[in-house]
């Protein structure tokens, strides 16, 4: 494999960039100019894929046989924790996949075999024409976007960010490859990357799965990715040890305003093509065969039902002759569709409804009625079905062997292999960026007393971040990543090796002086829209870190800072008390590559240089996260391209400004939206059983917690009590909370439930500031004015709740339910308002 180091080119970004079009064609989409002759805008692009003459009659003849129901079937993906294999066998579905967080028997520690079992079992189903008639093979989906990072022991890549701070091409071929293998190890066809989105707001929570700001390196990438999944066409094109790649998520999703995930991109169509299409046309002119459509608005339109750009632009004009599929149960959000009705999303050129959750089935049914009645034209659904076919016969699924009789299949030493990690490892060294090395502190001698301390030191789902294992990346520990190693456990295995020590303490404290503290902190993990943010300030209004940071300089011990997150942030305090400062972003399960440069060897030569520079220009203040507004009135802390190697001159002052303009209201804080905000998590109580929520469904005693669809994916808890024992939830965080900027009259804890039932007679209402701190309040006369089995909002006064016993400065929990009773309570929103106009309930 390629592990060479490529120089950075240092790329200037502005409203109108220019891009060449290598391999494309004209074409005559054009962009207007003020009346005069448009130049091409979208590309003809000529895929090295052809059209096989004999491939396309095949597929002629077969839908002559299909039936409408079996066309329909090929068109529906749901997802495994809603079907059966009985319910393959009957509907004969063209795909399935499984989300984030799902796993075979619903096990996040299920074995290589077992998710080889289901893929041989849903295969197996599915050439099965006994009940359905008909023998189309299936295909598995998945979001193996860091490497298999659904399954336990796999090898974990840094996730995009980190790739695009390495600038290299050729390794991020080699890590799509290493992916290839290791999800065809356990029978699966089809990953779901890669992801090209272009990030231009750093708010948004999807910042980490966009490669870089430049478009350029986007479109390079794209190419690799899909060459490295798909293989080359000629050569290993869909071979037995490759998948097949979906290119996502078509287009605009990094342009939302305000960095909304599934928000809307108000933009014109130059800068659509310009900054967010360039993943597409890199990644059709390797061959890619599938492409994801998009959750985002473009002006208003959803993507799911944009016709113009599912089908002019990608279909008619870019000439993809692949197909499109949904994104999960992104059709629903179509004006005047539901999840399980939605013909207009099939007319605008979706071709396949990603339908996860029981709406398969209604879908599945009034689609074929729509058909029926002429709402969606049966040509339409005879273009959907051909393209499905034509991507299964390509991947030569109706050739190849069932999953489990494959040649990688049931190979588990590939699995994380030392050739794998390897590769991953190596991505690590390139993606890291030094921002600051005060005196040439790094690299360090590894003969010295190392203090290794902060949150992120010994944890590897933290340095992991989001899509790993879970869905958010959360409930994972370090037992988690068989073979993985965290940033600690790197630097200690070098260290002890050189004759040093390295001794972890991740609050920091010591008996022993220490000759050099390396402290590692940053984001917790998210993802998607559970990671947008409303301003860059890292860990504004309780930055814990910054003291440890403070209190180690105090002592007399030279800092050196790893920060670990998905999106450059707003960190002046902190680099003002660092000594080097390095953005390690997301590096994935091979911590030890993190040693590998920031260490000298035992001999004291440079082991490896800092070569990654940032992907993303870095913010001069909280507020500076839209990349359109930087320029050279509103300039960044450091530029995109901008990265120190060993020797040179640190550029960052020392005293970097630790204030910043203030909002004139303090900005809402998000406790649960569509998920647990961290530091929040949802913890779960009954009797003495106490256990923090992390499956999609989880019981603890008599009480049972489980994630449901509101609006989006899993954006709900209902929460139900079984009586008997006293059961409760609550909103606890590791650390106290410091929230007395909500201490004003207006402030208020917003929540809106759902109640069904009548409500019992005692129900708590509790929030904690300690052992003996906090209100615990009878609420259930303020329930029962809105138990009407709708949503509704309560509204609770934090004025009135310090007044009753709430230290606002020291929060632990913020809002708990409590009761013995029999009873269902349900909720999708729950913050902290700064200026409400609701009436509010004062609690005394």
């Amino acid at each position: 494999m390629v592990l060479q180091t490529i120089h950075w080119r240092k790329s200037a970004i502005a409203t109108a960039v220019l891009i060449t079009l290598a391999g494309c064609s004209e074409a005559p989409e054009t962009a207007a100019n003020d009346g005069q002759q448009a130049q091409p805008l979208w590309p003809a692009i000529q895929s090295p894929v052809d059209k096989n003459a004999e491939m396309e009659q095949r597929i002629t003849d077969m839908l002559a046989q299909m039936t409408l129901e079996q066309k329909i079937a090929q068109m529906i993906q749901p997802e495994i924790r809603d079907i059966t294999v009985e319910d393959m066998r009957r509907y004969g579905f063209g795909s399935y996949l499984n989300g984030g967080g799902a796993f075979p028997n619903d096990d996040k520690y299920a074995t290589p075999q077992d998710w080889i079992q289901l893929a041989e079992d849903m295969y197996q189903a599915s050439v099965d024409d006994s009940l359905d008639g008909i023998n189309i093979p299936t295909m598995w989906g998945t979001d193996a976007v860091h490497g298999h990072n659904n399954v336990i022991g796999a090898t974990i890549v840094p996730h995009n960010i980190g790739l695009g701070a390495a600038n290299n091409p050729d390794l991020i071929e080699d890590i799509a490859t290493v992916t290839a293998r290791e999800v065809m190890v356990t029978g699966i066809d089809w990953v779901f990357a890669p992801t090209v989105a272009n990030a231009q707001n750093l708010r948004w929570g999807r910042t980490y799965e966009s490669y870089s700001e430049d478009p350029d390196i986007i479109k390079a990438y794209s190419a690799s990715i899909v060459r490295g999944l798909q293989g080359t066409v000629g050569k290993d094109f869909l071979s037995e040890q490759r998948v097949i790649s979906t290119v996502k998520h078509f287009v605009g999703d990094g342009a939302t305003t305000d960095g909304i995930d599934q928000g809307n991109a108000e933009i014109d169509e130059q800068t659509l093509y310009e900054l967010h299409a360039q993943g597409y046309v890199g990644g059709l002119n390797a061959g890619a065969q599938t492409v994801m459509a998009s959750f985002n608005s473009w002006n208003g339109v959803k993507i799911h039902g944009h016709d113009y750009l599912l089908t002019d632009v990608l279909k008619q004009q870019m000439g993809f002759d692949g197909f499109v599929v949904g994104d999960w149960n992104g059709h629903g959000q179509i004006d005047g569709c539901r999840n399980d009705n939605c013909p207009q999303a099939a007319n605008a050129g979706l071709d396949m409804y990603m339908v996860p959750t029981a709406a398969w089935k209604p879908l599945y049914e009034n689609l074929i009625q729509q058909v029926r009645d002429g709402v969606i034209a049966e040509s339409r659904v005879d273009d959907a079905v051909r393209r499905i076919l034509r991507v299964k016969m390509r991947a030569g699924l109706f050739d190849k062997a069932s999953p489990a009789q494959r040649p990688l299949a049931g190979r588990t030493e590939l699995i994380g292999s030392a050739e794998h990690r390897a590769v991953a490892r190596e991505a690590v060294r390139q993606s890291l960026v030094l921002l600051k090395n005060h005196d040439q502190l790094l690299p360090l001698d590894p003969k010295q007393r190392i203090l290794v301390a902060g949150s992120g030191a010994d944890n590897i789902g933290q340095q992991s971040g989001g899509w790993t294992i879970s869905w958010q990346g959360t409930g994972n520990t370090n037992d988690d990543f068989p073979g993985g190693t965290s940033i600690y456990q790197g630097i200690a295995k070098q260290v002890a090796a050189a004759g040093g020590e390295a001794v972890l303490s991740v609050d920091g404290s010591f008996t022993e002086q220490p000759d050099v503290a390396v402290v590692v902190f940053g984001e917790q993990p998210y993802a998607e829209g559970n990671g947008d943010i409303d301003n860059l300030d890292y860990q504004r209004g309780n930055a814990t870190d910054l003291e440890l940071l403070r209190r180690l300089k105090a002592a007399g011990v030279p800092v050196v800072t790893l920060f670990i997150s998905g999106r450059p942030m707003w960190v002046n305090p902190e680099l003002n008390a660092s000594d080097a400062f390095v953005a390690v972003w997301l590096p994935g399960s091979e911590g030890e590559g993190v040693a590998d440069v920031i260490l000298r060897d035992a001999n004291g030569a440079v082991q490896y240089d800092f070569v990654g520079r940032l992907p993303f220009s870095w913010p001069a203040d909280p507020n500076q996260a839209n990349r359109m507004l930087i320029d050279a009135q509103n300039p960044p802390l450091l530029p995109v391209g901008f990265g120190l190697s060993y020797g040179d001159a640190t550029t960052l002052s020392d005293a970097l400004p630790e204030t910043y303009e203030a909002t004139v209201e303090t900005a809402d804080l998000a406790i649960f939206d569509r998920a647990p905000q961290a530091p929040w998590l949802l913890e779960l109580q009954s009797g003495e059983q106490k256990q923090i929520m992390e499956s999609s469904v989880q019981s603890v005693g008599t009480l049972t917690a489980r994630t449901f669809d509101d609006q989006v994916q899993e954006d709900a808890r209902r929460i139900q009590f079984g009586g008997g024992d006293t059961a409760s939830f609550q909103f606890v965080t590791p650390f106290p909370r410091d929230l007395r900027a909500y201490s004003d009259a207006n402030a208020a804890l917003q929540v809106t439930v759902k109640l069904d039932g009548e409500v019992p007679e005692d129900v708590a209402l509790w929030l904690s500031c300690g052992a003996d701190c906090g209100v615990d309040a009878n609420i259930s006369e303020q329930l029962q004015a809105v138990a009407d089995n709708s949503w509704q909002t309560l509204s609770f006064n934090v004025q009135c709740l310090q007044q009753a016993g709430l230290d606002l400065g020291a929060v632990a929990s913020v809002f708990g339910v409590r009761t013995a009773a029999e009873w269902s309570f349900s909720f999708n929103d729950v913050r902290l308002v700064a200026d409400s106009d609701a009436e509010a309930i004062c609690l005394q």
